[in-house]
């Protein structure tokens, strides 16, 4: 089972903050009320797919970054806790709060007389030694995260049946490298608006089926099947089947600054 389901609310309102924006002025930018925003920012529901991306286009970040935002923050406090290094215990207190001063040192005891020692005989030969083999050179570190089992992936429950799990992150690369999975008549947006957002998607269906939009046109995807597209593509996916569809899913984002992108907005 995953670790925890990330909370992401706050991390957006902290962003929010951070960058001056206003409840409305985003809710503006994105095209709800700012009640709803509200909600989201306090955890009282969670965004669709279609609003987290208008909500992170919005921002001027990457959804790649509400994941990481966590895992920043237990990082600085690690890095804080090993500056300020371990504590060195206090001299014992007295019962009015002054230490005890040290007292004078104990005098030496009597020291038995050395014995004579015998004469030391010739010195052994030195064993022979076999030669060093050579060490192999040790390779590169291995990067943080390289491997993410099961239990270790990071979690967001999104509006309308939809889950994401990340699988994996290059530190400096802003890819969302996900296993997704929209439950029976879950949906990227529950209004049926397509959605638009910065980068280029990649996606393979491992289990059910799964509806995706592109455009005007609409493909049933079944297991094996996969789709690829800039998402500036006005595009959606809905679960119409009656078991949960699950894929693969790859999202390369500009290493930029995110863009608005003109054209229909996210809902």
């Amino acid at each position: 089972m995953p670790v925890a389901v990330l909370q992401i609310g706050e991390r957006i309102r902290a962003e929010r903050v951070r960058r001056g924006i206003s409840l409305r002025g985003l809710a503006r930018g994105v095209g709800l009320s700012p009640s709803l925003i509200s909600q989201i920012e306090t955890g009282k529901c969670q965004p669709s797919v279609s609003t987290l991306y208008a909500i992170t286009t919005v921002l001027g970040v990457s959804v790649q970054d509400v994941f990481g935002e966590a895992r920043a923050l237990e990082g600085r406090a690690a890095a804080d806790r090993a500056v300020a290094g371990p504590v060195t215990p206090a001299a014992p207190l007295t019962a009015a709060g002054r230490q005890e001063p040290a007292g004078p040192p104990e005098p030496p005891g009597p020291q038995e007389p050395a014995l004579p020692q015998e004469p030391a005989g010739p010195p052994e030969p030195p064993e022979r030694q076999e030669p060093a083999l050579p060490q192999e050179p040790a390779g590169p570190p291995e990067p943080p995260g390289a491997v993410v089992c099961p239990g270790q992936r990071e979690v967001l429950e999104l509006d309308s049946g939809v889950t994401w799990q990340r699988l994996g992150l290059v530190p400096g690369s802003r890819v969302d490298f996900l296993l997704v999975s929209y439950a029976p008549g879950g949906c990227s947006s529950p209004e049926g608006h397509l959605m638009q957002h910065a980068g280029t998607e990649y996606g393979y269906l491992i289990q059910g089926e799964l509806v995706v939009t592109l455009g005007l046109r609409s493909h049933r995807l079944t297991p094996g099947d996969a789709v690829s597209f800039a998402s500036a593509t006005p595009h959606s996916y809905r679960n119409e089947g009656m078991v949960p569809a699950v894929g693969i899913w790859f999202v390369a984002e500009p290493t930029g600054p995110v863009e608005p992108v003109d054209g229909p907005k996210d809902r």
